[in-house]
């Protein structure tokens, strides 16, 4: 139990300080970091070499993130400019398809772009073409209630991305974890979760109003 009570008593400041209202789920990440650090330093795994690779890493992670967010900004410009997600809103309401498939169909996106793409890639690139079009949907829902229920649905498909292969980037973190473990056996073991995680995103889009209600009941 004693290596593992910081990350517990860490873990429940960060959590307990988002659902308290302490501080904010943004602020939470500076919480957690200064914490972790605490802890290093404490057990003195935290030198001045260690220190200089995090600095690093961090920032081509943060200018990887930036490239990504202005690249999508410029290209969402563009789409605006060129009323792309009006022509596209127009023409799902002209084909008569049911909502439902609409909304599968999009779903589906995601799912395949997942297995090529980064997720923040892929919601900064799509999220502002389908908006307009799915909050003209009729799913017996306000606006505002579709925007929050197709955001969790975005976010959460674009998460199964992750570990979705051939380029699930949490796919590589586990398998350079375990050296010892071909990537195509990784490939493998990961299925079952992906088939779960799909299930899961089904039932939260099958039934939006139990989707509401859970926000509520944990916000």
């Amino acid at each position: 139990m004693g290596p593992v009570w910081p990350v517990l008593l860490i873990f429940a400041v960060v959590i307990g300080g988002i659902y308290t209202g302490a501080f904010s789920p943004t602020a939470a990440a500076a919480v957690g970091v200064a914490g972790t650090a605490i802890v290093a330093l404490a057990n003195r795994s935290l030198g001045l070499t260690a220190l200089k690779e995090s600095l690093f890493a961090t920032g081509k992670t943060s200018g990887m993130i930036f490239f990504i967010v202005v690249g999508a900004t410029v290209f969402n410009s563009f789409l605006s400019s060129a009323q792309v997600p009006q022509t596209l809103a127009d023409v799902f309401r002209s084909a008569e398809l049911s909502p439902w498939v609409i909304l599968a169909g999009m779903l589906l996106l995601y799912l395949i772009l997942g297995t090529v793409m980064d997720s923040l890639a892929m919601i900064f690139l799509t999220v502002p073409i389908f908006i307009p079009i799915v909050t003209e949907l009729d799913f017996g829902l306000t606006p505002d209630e579709i925007g929050i229920w197709f955001g969790i649905l975005v976010l959460m498909a674009a998460e199964v991305g992750l570990i979705t292969p051939p380029v699930g980037l949490n796919l590589f973190v586990i398998n350079a974890m375990a050296k010892d473990v071909p990537i195509s056996q990784t490939y493998k073991g990961i299925l079952p979760f992906v088939a779960s995680d799909i299930l899961r995103i089904a039932l939260l889009a099958s039934f939006p109003a139990i989707t509401l209600w859970l926000v509520r009941l944990l916000s």
